[in-house]
């Protein structure tokens, strides 16, 4: 496997410039524009994120998600509240969320604390959801050791039908995540590995921005 990995290209580039500084005062509004950037660059899923937590032994835990909203509280992503992924933040709500779009070079790594939002929000992101990822929300099994595929279709099929009785039905552990971060930092990568790292840290008077080394 060693010498398959050695022959596949990494960071082949070109990639855009980097002017750190140059570059907005608060993180939000690059990672808005990076984010416009590779969705410009018809990038497959530009909004896919690895959610990084803990769980309670401590173990490091990490999945893809989606990224639901960006506003002045923090980035969203929403989940089933019953899961692993909402006992853990429960437990522990210190996370990170790591963005990367290879076509560009490019990398945002946030770390912060994960607050649910306010109860209508979590409601209109549930009922936003289509019909499929409701009713598999509604099973509240996730990540339950599945017995065979006929289980899962009947608990699919009853959820569909109260959906169909139901149609403004909400999971009562449906929980839409805000992560409001205390350091964000910008990656741009280089063909020659002489990366551009830029690193936003909330102090009390606002980001302080560092670089870093590569």
């Amino acid at each position: 496997m060693r010498d398959e990995l050695r022959i596949l290209k990494s960071l082949a580039g070109p990639f855009p410039a980097f002017e750190a500084d140059l570059t907005p005062d608060e993180p939000r509004e690059l990672f808005s524009t990076w984010l416009r950037n590779a969705i410009e660059a018809e990038i497959k899923e530009p909004h896919a994120m690895v959610l990084s937590t803990v769980d309670a032994n401590g173990v490091p835990d990490a999945r893809v998600l989606i990224l639901k909203n960006l506003d002045q509280r923090g980035w969203h992503f929403a989940t089933t509240g019953s899961g692993p992924k909402g006992r853990q933040i429960a437990a522990n709500p210190s996370v990170a969320l790591t963005f990367y779009w290879p076509q560009l070079g490019r990398q945002v790594r946030l770390r912060g604390m994960a607050f649910q939002a306010e109860a209508h929000e979590r409601y209109a992101d549930f009922r936003a959801r289509a019909a499929g990822a409701k009713a598999v929300a509604l099973t509240e099994r996730q990540s339950e050791v599945l017995g065979s595929s006929q289980e899962l279709d009947d608990a699919l099929a009853l959820q569909h039908r109260r959906l169909q009785d139901e149609p403004d039905l909400v999971s009562a552990n449906w929980a839409l995540f805000i992560v409001m971060p205390h350091e964000v930092e910008f990656w741009q990568g280089d063909s020659e590995r002489r990366h551009h790292r830029l690193r936003y840290r909330r102090e009390k008077a606002g980001w302080l921005k560092e670089r870093l080394w590569p």
